[in-house]
């Protein structure tokens, strides 16, 4: 198919971290793209300068939803609620799970021929063993910790349901934790960046993540929907690091000294207690919560095996990955 016949495709959550970068890579491979964002969307810095269609919508509407999809070939939902804490969770599962669903059935209400549905690793098993888990290590929602994680599971499982009652073709990716240019809220995972290259933590607790370029990811989502099979899940990773590394990695690209003090999560909970109390007051976000100790007593190590065999994914070091966002940082004022 030449450039000038390319589908025309949505993209939900296209003013993201993910979502702007996925735009990005649709626009460089001829794709005409149509983003649904909110009406009074805070921020849409990451469309600026862009040749895409807005269209306002509300994910947690049916009626924006089919009104988005009317007319295009391919969906890329990459909305969700990306937050380890929030004060009211229901909005969570409106975002992450009954937007899902809907989603799904807009798409077969609209002729849409292909969903591409972006989950997470967070989805995802753990290996007993220690090695990297894949898109077959078994998982309970009973092991999701947090609101964040049960939403996501969930949610991937509502959007199956509605797959096969609708018979929507649909493919599942799963990246682990995206960093690099654009991440203007900052997400988590970049706050983690911004906290290695400040030079002022003084600790780190003993886990791990894998870690991907988000350009990378963006590839890989195309190229699940130009090979991918639906109803498959692909996991969109880079390289597993322990979050000493990661901070080692972070202080030199910086200049300044890395956290020398490691420590057991457990030790940390009283003081996540009492900075999540403190934040049911305030209503911001604690930077330190009971959520992520526990997510931290494992690993978050993963492989893309079945990404590069079957889709020809690749990802480049987490160097690169690292030095492109606390580069961005810098540059945006986020940090001195």
């Amino acid at each position: 198919m030449s450039e000038s016949q390319q589908p025309r495709v949505l993209v939900t959550g296209g003013t993201g971290f993910v979502g702007s970068a996925v735009v990005r890579r649709l626009l460089d491979a001829g794709y005409p793209v149509r983003a649904l964002v909110r009406e009074n969307s805070p921020n849409l810095r990451n469309l600026e300068g862009l040749d895409v269609e807005r269209v306002h919508g509300d994910i947690t509407r049916r009626e924006s939803l089919e009104a988005a999809a009317a007319g295009c070939g391919v969906i890329f939902h990459l909305a969700a609620d990306y937050r380890l804490w929030v004060p009211k969770p229901e909005t969570m599962y409106a975002a992450n799970v009954e937007a899902s669903r809907g989603l799904i059935e807009a798409a077969a209400h609209a002729g849409v021929d292909r969903v591409i549905y972006c989950s997470s690793v967070a989805t995802l098993g753990h290996s007993p063993n220690g090695k990297p888990a894949n898109e077959n290590t078994p998982a309970r929602l009973e092991d999701m910790v947090g609101h964040y994680k049960r939403s996501k599971f969930l949610g991937e499982q509502a959007a199956r349901e509605a797959a096969e009652a609708t018979g929507v073709p649909v493919v599942y990716v799963h990246p682990s934790a995206p960093v690099g240019p654009r991440d203007i809220r900052p997400t988590p995972t970049g706050r983690m960046v911004l906290d290695g290259i400040s030079g002022k933590l003084p600790a780190f607790v003993d886990t791990g993540l894998n870690i991907v370029h988000v350009d990378d990811v963006a590839t890989g989502i195309l190229l699940a929907h130009e090979r991918g099979a639906p109803g498959q899940r692909y996991i969109l990773g880079g390289q597993n690091m322990t979050l000493r590394e990661i901070f080692n990695e972070l202080a030199e690209l910086a200049g300044c000294k890395p956290p020398r003090l490691e420590l057991n999560p457990t030790l940390l909970t009283p003081l996540a207690f009492l900075s999540e109390l403190g934040a049911r007051i305030t209503r911001r976000e604690p930077r330190l919560h009971l959520d992520v100790l526990r997510m931290a007593r494992k690993r978050m190590f993963f492989s893309s095996a079945k990404a590069e065999k079957e889709l020809g994914y690749r990802a480049r070091p987490a160097h690169d990955a690292l030095s492109a966002a606390a580069n961005w940082f810098r540059e945006n004022g986020y940090c001195r």
